[in-house]
């Protein structure tokens, strides 16, 4: 069980900054991104690694540089292997970490980036079993792979980063949803003029509790800033999810939940639930969630470059392709109309094996 459940994160977590960095020219580098970070984490005993898996009771933020090699194929996270040197012509690598000491520091700096990239912000929660480096480099792949303009956020609350560690990263989970309202708020308050949401896994449950909490509060679109979100494999029991949406309404804009049901972790997930369904191998998804205001798109039959088929949304090259062609599109937000042709033309191309 352990094994399957490994699908979320499936590495032990490493330092994020190497120790002897191999010089490398531009034209081996690919890409350059800096990438802001909000965390639940405590602070590491290592200043190569950061941030590590126990929980703190406040918010940290940083912000991460990191270059992508030239070497680099679409859908893939080229990690150094473990005594192998630090080249970043070969790998992804973090260049610079820079600590921000407080939540105006965090905003000031953002405000910065923003204005050079036209105000849009993406932010990614991660998933179960992923620790901080990972989590880095997910976000980077991301947001190279699918050439998205805007801000990249990254929102890391305290996983385990282990195979055991589900029930403590739940809990986790559920202690950082009101720090993620906090970031959102912050980012709405900013210079930000839309702010996207992609979340994977685990951390779709972060996201909506967050997200009913505005909700309750009545600022549920961030004061008219929230544009896509975007579920990705979401580990949430389908009754909560159904209980989440009746109260957060529905939702201005769709809400994209991507979903397969050959997901294997999710489908231990559900075991260890009381075999109870998961979201994201919801079967009857399409048609018993339509009405809460969500739209599904079904990646059963897109290929996967993971065994566990959890991660499709990132790894498959044509899958991240068009997840940043939907958040490339202007602010102009489309009727549901047009999302549903969208999404009913990627599902022709899976089933025609084409993704």
């Amino acid at each position: 069980m352990a094994l399957v459940l490994a699908g979320c994160g499936g590495r032990q977590t490493e330092e994020l900054l190497g120790s002897a960095v191999v010089t490398a020219s531009i034209d081996q580098i690919s890409g350059n991104h800096a990438i802001f970070v909000a965390t639940t984490r405590k602070r590491a005993g290592s200043l190569n690694k950061v941030f590590d898996g126990e929980r703190s009771a406040t918010l940290s933020y940083a912000r991460v540089n990191v270059t992508v090699p030239k070497a680099h194929q679409t859908g893939q996270i080229e990690r150094k292997s473990r005594g192998a040197s630090d080249d970043p012509s070969k790998y992804f690598m973090a260049s610079e970490v820079v600590g921000l000491d407080s939540a105006q520091k965090f905003q000031a700096t953002i405000n910065k980036d923003l204005a050079a990239r036209g105000g849009r912000a993406l932010v990614f929660v991660h998933g179960y079993n992923t620790g901080f480096d990972d989590a880095v480099y997910r976000l980077t792949q991301i947001v190279h792979d699918s050439g998205y303009p805007g801000t990249p956020v990254l929102f890391s609350w305290a996983s385990g980063a282990s195979t055991t560690s589900y029930v403590y990263d739940k809990e986790s989970a559920a202690a950082a949803r009101d720090q993620l309202e906090a970031t959102l708020k912050l980012l709405a308050q900013s210079g930000a003029r839309r702010i996207d949401i992609v979340a994977h896994s685990m951390g779709t449950w972060v996201t909506m509790e967050a997200l009913r909490q505005l909700a309750i509060e009545g600022n549920r679109d961030l004061n008219g800033k929230l544009g896509d979100v975007v579920l990705a494999s979401p580990d949430i029991d389908v009754d909560v999810f159904k209980s989440q949406m009746s109260r957060y309404g529905k939702p201005d804009k769709p809400f994209i939940v991507l979903l397969s049901d050959d997901d294997r972790a999710l489908r231990i997930s559900g075991l260890l639930a009381g075999s109870q369904p998961r979201v994201g191998d919801y079967q009857n998804a399409a048609k018993d969630l339509s009405t809460y205001g969500v739209t599904v798109v079904d990646l059963s039959s897109a290929k996967a470059s993971d065994s566990f088929n959890h991660t499709k949304f990132a790894d498959n090259p044509e899958l991240v392709k068009l997840l940043g062609k939907r958040l490339r599109e202007d602010d102009g937000y489309a009727s549901d109309r047009d999302v549903t042709d969208r999404i009913n033309m990627i599902n022709q191309q899976i089933k025609a094996g084409l993704l």
